[in-house]
């Protein structure tokens, strides 16, 4: 048996151990997908706001996240440094509040086995997918940290039956905890019953005297049996806290997600929880899957071959068969773990349920850190109960001897030793997958570029297909994406310089398409035929729509035009003396691009021009 220093030095050199190979996920990692939303949302609205902090983001509510996401924005914009900072403290904290949690949950048992929960938290795949993605982390991490602080939280009243000195501070601290859990990740309501379970399933072995009552205290009151009315009386003012903090949120919900919009199936959600299940978290038991593949833009996928899923149910039977007879209530623990497991995956899988959804979407095992959390709950539990007793010669149950209460320490490090050892295995390769995601270098790229030219005037554009598609619109747009970055150019819809950023993130020049063309005016650059309001006939009609307009032109002195398309608003474009080229973005259709002198004296001559989309010169030709 370990002494309780030495106990915490092994679980301070596995948190440490953890935190260094977190680290270096981090460091190795970058922005994606639903990071650049985040950030183009900050660029784009004050994040102090309602329009900001209440925006419903795919169904989720997470106003504290996007308040994260947007001091880390103006902090360092579009730098990984900051996001990698705040996954690794909030990490930290998480790992600590687990490892708080198995302790009083374990009480006086704490051993090896309390030291196997805690390894199973740290080094099980099933939490690394949503670390090494920022704004899954963001919803995922603080619902691990407060969901281990305010079960320990629960079971400390319960044993108590509630007369701890401190029990206010411990209501109030957890009610906290718990909004704050909620600000981040709607999904963290599921705290509330898993810690009223944990609650019931802790006190059930507990002698019927409350450790801080007296002896008359017990004369006068008698202390109920049933581990339920335990739980519930022992802990009455948090479960009340909790459950008006738990109904609130709900309605706020409702009131400002969009989570039940699109389309949903429910034999779709069936099949894609029953995928979670079988493909995601039976073999991360034995530190599984082993193969990742990334599918480009899509997150990695875990992929593990049918002996390894088939060894992962083997071993789920062993150890359910193991916990039930050997540890007394073991099974009650095991259902609530298996029911959660499933439970817990519908949310999210309904909520993505549509008839196109790839399964797939469930090996990517983003939904399942709340469950490796709930795992080491049941492991702390099992390995807390009573040992199951015999019966001596009189009938009566006797206590199983010490030796046989618990595995042996070296088994137990042996096998941790193993399916950590899986699990390295399994991190190498889905830190691997992510190597050919280009968002990092192109981001690097564009930064760089943007204040190599930060003197000219730009036309937005997309973020390459490959880096956030369009329906992110409009927060696929450079304008949002590096909105708050200082040294970059403008962004406007006139300039006589067209640059664009390519699909690596570099300037390159750019043209416009030739969806239409502008025939060349009649007059010359002696001879400017527009002194006055004018159309450039184009060859052919144009759809209502945001063209890009690309006309040369020859003017008289410098001052300004005004250009416009019908149906659409005029745009004043400053033009210099002498023979240049202008670019305009005009929203409109019609069969000419109208032009007005607005600058007295003014007149010009046009030659020809294009009407299309902005792309590279060398595509364009």
């Amino acid at each position: 048996m370990l002494s309780r220093g030495r106990l915490w030095w092994v679980a301070l050199a596995l948190i440490t151990a953890q935190l260094v190979i977190r680290g270096w996920l981090a460091a190795t990692g970058n922005f994606y997908w639903d990071d650049l939303v985040l950030i183009g949302r900050a660029s784009s609205h004050p994040i102090l706001s309602w329009d900001y902090l209440g925006h419903s983001h795919d169904g989720h509510f997470m106003p504290a996240a996007f308040l994260v996401a947007g001091v880390s924005t103006v902090i360092a914009p579009v730098n990984w440094i900051v996001p990698a900072i705040t996954l690794i403290v909030m990490q930290a904290l998480a790992s600590l509040a687990v490892w708080r949690m198995i302790r009083i949950l374990a009480g006086p048992r704490v051993g090896a086995g309390a030291l196997a929960a805690l390894a199973f938290y740290l080094f099980t795949p099933m939490t690394v997918p949503a670390f090494t993605w920022w704004a899954a982390a963001l919803n995922s991490l603080p619902m691990q940290a407060a969901m281990a602080w305010i079960v320990a939280d629960a079971v400390l009243l319960a044993r108590s039956r509630g007369r701890r000195p401190d029990a206010t501070l411990i209501v109030v601290r957890s009610s906290v905890i718990f909004v704050v859990a909620l600000a981040f990740f709607e999904k963290s309501l599921f705290i509330l019953p898993v810690a009223f379970a944990a609650a019931v399933l802790a006190v059930r072995f507990d002698s019927a005297r409350p450790q801080s009552a007296s002896a008359d205290d017990e004369i006068d009151r008698p202390v109920p049996d049933s581990p339920l009315i335990r739980a519930f009386t022992g802990a009455r003012a948090l479960w009340v806290s909790t459950a008006v903090i738990f109904a609130v949120w709900v309605v706020v919900f409702f009131s400002v997600s969009d989570a039940t919009a699109g389309q949903h199936s429910i034999a779709q959600t069936a099949r894609l929880v029953w995928r979670s299940i079988n493909d995601a978290v039976i073999p991360s038991l034995i530190g599984g899957p082993w193969e990742w593949e990334r599918w480009v833009p899509s997150p990695p996928m875990g992929f593990p071959p049918v002996w390894m899923i088939v060894l992962g149910w083997v071993v789920a039977a062993l150890l359910v068969g193991w916990a039930v007879t050997r540890r007394r209530g073991a099974a009650a623990v095991v259902i609530c773990a298996a029911v959660y497991a499933v439970v817990a995956q519908i949310p999210a899988m309904w909520n993505r349920s549509s008839a196109n959804t790839a399964l797939e979407l469930a090996q990517t095992m983003r939904y399942l850190p709340d469950t490796a959390v709930v795992f080491t709950i049941a492991i702390a539990l099992i390995v807390a109960a009573p040992a199951t007793s015999t019966k001596d010669a009189a009938g009566r149950h006797a206590g199983t001897p010490e030796r046989s209460r618990g595995a042996h320490p070296v088994g137990v490090v042996l096998v941790a030793a193993l399916a950590i050892a899986s699990a390295m295995i399994s991190l190498v390769s889905f830190a691997d997958s992510w190597r050919d995601d280009p968002t990092g270098d192109y981001l690097a790229n564009a930064k760089r570029a943007l204040a190599q030219n930060r003197d000219i005037t730009m036309f937005d554009q997309s973020l390459p297909l490959e880096v956030l598609l369009p329906v992110a619109y409009p927060n696929n747009q450079i304008s949002h994406t590096f909105g708050r970055v200082t040294e970059r150019p403008r962004f406007g819809v006139t300039t006589d310089r067209l640059q664009v950023l390519d699909n690596s993130g570099n300037m390159v020049p750019g043209a416009v398409t030739p969806a239409r063309t502008i025939r060349p005016g009649r007059g010359t650059c002696a001879r400017p035929e527009l002194d006055g309001p004018g159309r450039l006939l184009l060859n052919g009609p144009l759809i209502q729509w945001r063209w890009t307009v690309a006309v040369s032109y020859c003017a008289n002195s410098g001052g300004e035009i005004e250009v416009s398309l019908d149906g659409g608003r005029a745009v004043r474009v400053p033009v210099q003396a002498g023979l240049h080229v202008l670019y305009v973005q005009l929203e409109g259709r019609g069969r000419a691009v109208a032009i007005r002198p607005v600058t007295d004296g003014l007149a010009l001559h046009t030659g020809e021009g294009r009407v299309g989309e902005v792309a590279e010169a060398r595509l364009v030709g």
